[in-house]
């Protein structure tokens, strides 16, 4: 029988500590498959959906391959959007905190330049970030890749996807040629073969089946005629199911917005997600979808990557994929951790050659549903609502001293107070909708170690 302990693996004793301190015992199917060959130096190109582990796997390689005493660019992680390069830099953080005096450094465009070039300078021994800010950064000498011993390109599929090919390439020429590259994506499309063909050197190919149970999801296809067809359906569909939070898949940013504004002239709770929105807007959407201040989000399969998002209720494909492992991708961000789950897919004549993809990938037989007959429910109304306040991190203003003042100054019950989520300058905070106007009272006109924010309710 093999092992799936971490402790088998020939990590430092400080990673193994770490991962002990965090519970992290067992490797999930993907660390097992692909640690051994990276910690031996290889070129591995790993499969895996969100939530497969495949962060830890390749954190794990970058740090057993650095010299902390060399305080020089030794890891580089490209990834396609922000919130995915904030979240894997948080993780190698958490694991690297056996380790004294490693600086990990997170560039992405839609931030300001001024904050990013001063770190540069201070030095970093690993970079996480999007393939156009650290070439800008290259291409002006800022960013040195002369010692760098590991390469992950992650989520490499929808880097592509972006656009981010010639950028990709710029940084991969920079980067010597004696090093170790790894390559993680949840799909496989012949363009990331012949990406890996050109940028790797005999890579070992690990592939790992989805995490969660399909079987967990029960999937619902509906057949639909025209556009007020589908708005119809989804509408019927979000008032019978009533879901706390679903998320709704489109192809194109212009179809996004399409049913964004449909759904809130009809009176949902929504909001959109595309490549064309300032990382302020994007930062806002998902923080108020994430705390539940809305329920609805209609999102690019591009801008979902790096959702981080716990039990969603349900998801709706409101246009297919052309491709089924994204399909599966999607839904598979329901039913997640034995929870059960819904997907609700809309298909028209025109789509049948999709459907046919996703039944011989899924190995399913698809047959339409009959749609329900429309309750007289009203739309489900988020239950939270979200505060911005004008402080944070730089200010010291930590999630504690929020939830002391709340709690203790203006006795609002612990339990009706959400997420707190703390940006370098802003902090939002979710709280039950029958005590917004309490919290906002409280902040606006309280105290919160000695001083006073300004705060305005978002929703």
């Amino acid at each position: 029988m093999t092992t799936t302990s971490f402790s088998t693996l020939s990590l430092k004793p400080e990673l193994l500590q770490t991962l002990d301190s965090l519970g992290y015992t067992e490797m999930t199917p993907i660390q097992q498959q692909s640690l051994p060959s990276v910690l031996a130096g290889k070129d591995v190109i790993a499969q895996g959906k969100t939530g497969s582990g495949k962060t830890a796997a390749f954190s794990l390689g970058l740090l057993s391959n650095l010299n902390v005493k060399r305080f020089r660019v030794q890891s580089l992680v490209l990834c396609p959007t922000r919130e995915l390069a904030d979240q894997v830099a948080k993780e190698i953080r958490t694991l690297a905190r056996g380790i004294h005096n490693i600086k990990v450094l997170t560039l992405c465009g839609g931030m300001p330049m001024g904050p990013q070039i001063g770190s540069l300078e201070h030095g970093a021994h690993i970079l996480v970030g999007t393939p156009g800010r650290i070439l800008d950064h290259m291409l002006r000498d800022r960013i040195c890749l002369d010692e760098l011993n590991t390469l992950v390109l992650d989520e490499a599929d929808r880097m592509l996807d972006m656009g981010f090919e010639d950028a990709l390439d710029a940084i991969i020429d920079q980067a010597p040629k004696q090093r170790q590259t790894l390559l993680f994506s949840a799909t496989f499309p012949k363009e990331i073969k012949t990406v890996a063909a050109r940028i790797m050197d005999k890579p070992e190919m690990v592939k790992v089946e989805s995490t969660h149970q399909t079987s967990t999801i029960k999937q619902h296809f509906y057949k639909v005629s025209c556009q007020e067809d589908r708005d119809d359906t989804l509408e019927t569909l979000l008032l019978n199911y009533q879901p706390e939070s679903s998320v709704v898949f489109c192809n194109t940013k212009k179809e996004v917005q399409n049913v964004t504004d449909e759904l809130q002239h009809r009176g949902f709770s929504v909001t959109e997600l595309h490549g064309d929105m300032e990382q302020r807007e994007r930062d806002q959407a998902l923080t108020m979808f994430a705390n539940k201040s809305i329920s609805i989000l209609v999102a690019t399969d591009v801008a979902a990557r790096g959702l981080d998002v716990d039990n969603l209720d349900a998801v709706f494909n409101f246009e297919l994929s052309r491709d089924p492992e994204v399909h599966v991708h999607r839904i598979g961000r329901t039913g997640r951790a034995g929870e059960k789950g819904n997907a609700f897919s809309f298909f028209s004549d025109r789509e049948m050659q999709r459907v046919a993809l996703i039944d011989e990938y899924m190995d399913i037989e698809i047959k339409p549903s009959a749609v329900p007959e429309r309750c007289k429910q009203e739309p489900m109304e988020a239950p939270m609502t979200t505060i911005q306040i004008l402080g944070g991190k730089k200010m010291k203003l930590r999630p504690g001293d929020i939830l002391g003042a709340l709690t203790k100054q203006a006795g609002i019950d612990g339990k009706k107070i959400g997420k707190i989520n703390s940006l370098a300058m802003v902090t939002y905070i979710a709280v039950e909708k029958s005590v917004a106007k309490v919290a906002l009272k409280q902040i606006q006109t309280g105290k919160i170690k000695g001083r006073q924010f300004k705060a305005r309710i978002m929703k």
